[in-house]
């Protein structure tokens, strides 16, 4: 299997382990440490039987092992399996990883060496350089989560796991959790047990067992606004106040200048057709056009330049410059600048 550093994914890379496909030899380095631990994991289960695991797995740890015997152990064979897996845990605290290098250029079908490598890119050019070479392994960079990926990541995951998830729910648990794949991961986890395979995650189910208000967060805030129902909106904020360790004003305005933001490209398309708008905003979603293309007939660009400006100003005053009132104050007041100005 070649490497493919700019291409391999972690569904790619998870997909082919579930077929039993394996590469010789895995990178695995970044800061997001969910997905190495978690590919690292499927490896071994994929790999190997619990019972092979006793005398085909081996484990080194980075800080106090020696890249020589990393090698001598790759270079076994295993027993009574059709593989051995070699793991390298925290590779960034080991020396001379570039030794690896000796085996890269030759390695053994049989071995499955996986590199574990936290916190950033590996330190090891001549292994690197090894890899690419002889195309024998599979490297993977595992980037710390951006706020505008959360919502694929909820649906990918939520898919892999067998079930579904609606729009609105994904809203929820990306302004509940945010960019923290491990907390993420381990609350979708849950709701896909109480739903079982094949069920829906609704916002029903959140509500009941995560604890977020179906009717009180940002998903209905934007709502509001881009319906312009000031009634929904002032409740939304109260609710917020009321709940202001839950409801950070920090999180609502990001959302609500994302939303904007948005709607001002959508404004300025040339194609303003469902299709055109879809390329515009670079999404797939029809539905999510669809939104903007309604928010349009409410907000025009003029509208829109002028609230990302109230936006700008309520970072300013919240921050404490030219401002005392508390946070939900000022919202209270963006909203009224929203609808009425």
């Amino acid at each position: 299997m070649a490497v493919k550093k700019e291409t391999q994914t972690y569904l790619q890379i998870a997909n082919s382990i579930k077929r039993g496909v394996f590469a010789p030899i895995y990178v695995l380095m970044g800061e997001e440490m969910f997905y190495i631990d978690k590919l690292q994991q499927m490896i071994v289960e994929r790999a190997l039987s619990e019972d092979e695991r006793d005398f085909n797995l081996t484990v080194f740890y980075g800080t106090d092992c020696d890249m020589h015997d990393v090698v001598n152990t790759c270079r076994r064979y295993p027993a009574m399996s059709q593989y051995q897996v070699v793991v390298v845990k925290e590779a960034q605290n080991a020396s001379n990883l570039d030794l690896l290098k000796h085996y890269a250029q030759k390695p053994l079908a049989s071995t499955i060496l996986v590199v574990c490598n936290k916190g950033g890119a590996i330190k090891a050019p001549e292994l690197m350089a090894a890899l690419k070479a002889g195309s024998v392994g599979v490297v993977f960079e595992s980037k710390k989560l951006q706020e505008g990926d959360v919502a694929s990541v909820i649906k990918n995951y939520v898919q892999e796991r067998g079930c579904r998830i609606d729009e609105k729910s994904v809203s929820m648990m990306k302004d509940f959790v945010g960019t923290d794949v491990s907390r993420l991961v381990g609350e979708l986890d849950k709701l896909v047990l109480l739903v079982g395979e094949g069920g829906s995650i609704v916002p029903e189910v959140i509500e009941r067992n995560i604890g977020i208000s179906k009717d009180f967060n940002n998903f209905e805030l934007e709502v509001a606004v881009r319906t312009r129902n000031a009634a929904k909106a002032y409740r939304i904020v109260d609710y917020f106040e009321r709940n202001s360790k839950r409801n950070p004003t920090v999180l609502t305005v990001s959302v609500l200048f994302s939303f904007f933001s948005n709607l001002l490209l959508a404004n300025t398309a040339r194609d303003k057709s469902e299709s055109g708008i879809m390329a515009q905003l670079e999404t797939k979603s029809p539905y999510r056009a669809r939104i903007f293309i309604d928010a349009m007939r409410a907000y025009n660009t003029a509208a829109c330049v002028r609230i990302i400006g109230y936006l700008r100003e309520f970072d300013t005053k919240s921050k404490g410059i030219n401002s005392r009132q508390n946070e939900y104050e000022l919202l209270r007041e963006l909203m009224y600048k929203i609808f009425y100005l």
